[in-house]
């Protein structure tokens, strides 16, 4: 068993959990990428974090630090 929060988890899941989560306001807040604050959709923020490391792992850290809190 992986001790990995997002172990079998994709992209496209966080993303959609998130937005679930906080909503495209709240997210653009915390993270502030254009993708989350302009016309913000679901396949624009794939496109732009598959190919934009640093905030793909800002989308990470803050899946993992609101979704597995003990």
């Amino acid at each position: 068993m992986s001790n990995d929060p997002l172990h079998g988890k994709t992209l496209e899941f966080i993303v959609v959990e998130l937005v679930a989560y906080f909503g495209w306001d709240e997210l653009g807040d915390r993270i502030r990428i254009n993708c989350f604050n302009d016309n913000p959709s679901i396949q624009s923020s794939l496109k732009f974090l598959r190919k934009t490391p640093w905030a793909r792992k800002k989308v990470e850290d803050l899946y993992v630090w609101t979704f597995t809190k003990k």
